[in-house]
């Protein structure tokens, strides 16, 4: 599993000129799967996920969480995280999960975050040909794998 994590100030997904989705302060997760993928790697990368200091105190620290903050997350699928150029110019995916079964991932995934932090999580559309629109805040972009 890997995940980009951005801070954003704002963040949208549009599919077919149709806004989806779309979060104030807080996190714009960008996340993609590989076979060897379980439910059990999704969990510990949302316990991570939520605790991560990356807001900033008082101080200008990045010290305070999520929910510390009451930001918001908005998860999009992205199997292009696994995109392989090592040979030649175009890349492979040989290496993302398949689709079906990274479909159930990704609902996993966005289930479990909305259990565990309720009414704070939007997400984008499986498979689709989404358009994402942010406002990267610092920036602030963290690769979790």
């Amino acid at each position: 599993m890997k995940l980009v994590i951005q801070r954003v100030k704002k963040a949208s997904v549009t599919v077919n000129n149709e806004l989806i989705s779309e979060i104030n302060q807080g996190l714009l997760i960008l996340v993609g799967f590989a076979d060897s993928d379980t439910d059990s790697i999704s969990s510990k990368h949302i316990n991570k996920l939520l605790n991560m200091r990356i807001f900033s105190d008082i101080n200008q620290k990045m010290n305070l969480n999520i929910r510390q903050v009451e930001g918001e997350i908005l998860v999009v699928s992205q199997f292009t995280l696994y995109a392989d150029l090592t040979k030649g110019n175009r890349p492979s995916f040989m290496k993302a999960a398949h689709p079906k079964f990274a479909e159930n991932l990704y609902k996993n995934f966005v289930e479990t975050l909305k259990k565990e932090y309720p009414d704070k999580i939007k997400s984008g559309v499986f498979g689709a040909n989404m358009e994402v629109l942010l406002c990267n805040d610092g920036p602030v972009t963290i690769l979790l794998e």
